[in-house]
């Protein structure tokens, strides 16, 4: 039986493969959304190390990283090899009006939610308006 050999092939799936694991290793998708006075954020880690994940806010800039370890079974031929290893990172700017330092999270089933509520002071509030008669107006002369 005759094999075509073609190294270019070999050498095209290895080059798309480590692209591949390189763009999924730094990808984070995440859900955004406003839930009455809290932001809560979904961001999917499948397979992170639950103790490697670390949340901070610094400068205004929240920061999600969290690592995925490399399988290291020893004495076995790989046929595919496709799930990425590494650190995962993401930044988010966020605004004003957020209580940072109140951020709560969780990591469930392979998904990190944080719940950010918004500070008291950027809340939306009714003012009171107040009835009664107009204060007096005095007219005073020039010295």
């Amino acid at each position: 039986m005759a094999t075509r050999f073609d190294p270019f092939q070999e050498l095209d799936r290895l080059f798309g493969q480590v692209l591949a694991n390189d763009r999924a290793a730094t990808s984070m998708p995440m859900d955004l959304y406003r839930s009455g006075d809290h932001y809560v954020l979904h961001v999917d880690l499948p397979g992170a190390d639950p103790g490697s994940i670390d949340v901070s806010v610094e400068d205004r800039v929240l920061t999600v990283r969290a690592q995925r370890s490399p399988r290291t079974e020893q004495d076995v031929q790989w046929l595919a090899k496709e799930r990425p290893s590494g650190t995962y990172a993401r930044q988010l700017a966020v605004g004003a009006g957020l209580a940072l330092d109140h951020i709560e999270a969780t990591y469930t089933d392979g998904v990190l939610t944080l719940s950010i509520p918004v500070a008291d002071e950027a809340k939306p509030r009714k003012i009171e308006v107040q009835h009664g008669t107009r204060p007096a107006i005095e007219a005073t002369t020039p010295a």
